[in-house]
């Protein structure tokens, strides 16, 4: 077992340089290669952090004005409503008053063809009564010629 202990030394001792070379490695690698690395991921990692940062607050932005431009729209088109109804009743306040007047005059016209109508009447009536009284007249005379006759 001394000899098999004896190996191990000899191995262990004739290891010992790689395994200072090894540790040397590891901490040049560490200081020239994974150091530079890490910082460059960290910075990376910062730029897109940042650059997302940036594109949310765009986005929300965005939906800002979106919701505004939105607003506008809904507003403009409540007043472009507000108006065309505010034409249509004037424009059916037009109509009510032409049709009023359209009536009155109307009614004006009925009105004088009325009364035109009861003079002509009253007229025929009282050539009528004319006639009448003049053919009663001569045919009470003709009835007395016949018959004194």
């Amino acid at each position: 077992m001394e000899q098999a202990l004896a190996a191990l030394g000899g191995l262990v001792l004739k290891a010992l340089p790689t395994l200072i070379l090894v540790v040397l490695l590891h901490f040049y690698l560490r200081a020239m290669l994974y150091g530079p690395l890490e910082k460059v991921l960290k910075q990376r990692a910062e730029a897109t952090a940042g650059v997302r940062k940036l594109a949310e607050e765009s986005r929300v932005r965005a939906e800002t004005r979106t919701k505004e431009y939105e607003d506008a729209l809904r507003n403009a088109r409540g007043e472009i409503y507000r108006e065309q109804e505010a034409m249509r009743r004037a424009w059916r306040d037009e109509q009510s008053k032409a049709v009023a007047e359209a009536r009155a005059r109307a009614n004006e016209h009925s009105a004088e063809a009325r009364r035109a109508i009861q003079e002509e009447a009253e007229t025929a009536r009282l050539t009528l009564e004319a006639r009448a009284d003049a053919l009663a007249e001569q045919i009470a005379g003709a009835v007395l010629r016949r018959s004194n006759a």
